[in-house]
């Protein structure tokens, strides 16, 4: 998972471990109960600063009381390493604010 311009896998994504995280098609999504909108909306500005610095943005779904978010690569038509880095430190942010994954 070195080359940020190259597709992963199906098999390359499912070992990357993302907790929470469901391949479909060619993005990967996560749906996080925040619990209030405030929260929320702390955890989307979180998610924004980091996008910001990776130069790679999720889309973004925030309503009351979860966010909604879907990555993927546009510009190679589908799921990266930027990708999973991204779903990563989002999933880092969850856990620091105490929000988790609704896996329903």
């Amino acid at each position: 998972m070195t080359d940020p311009k190259q597709p992963l896998t199906s098999s390359e994504i499912s070992d990357a471990g993302l907790t929470g995280w469901k391949q479909v098609e060619d993005t990967i999504t996560a749906q996080f109960s925040t619990g209030d909108f405030a929260t929320g909306l702390t955890f989307v500005n979180r998610i924004g600063d980091s996008a910001e610095a990776a130069d790679h943005h999720p889309d973004i779904t925030l309503t009351y009381p979860s966010v909604a978010i879907t990555l993927t690569s546009h510009d190679v038509g589908g799921i990266t390493s930027r990708d999973v880095n991204l779903a990563r430190t989002i999933t880092e942010h969850a856990a620091a604010l105490g929000i988790s994954t609704d896996e329903s």
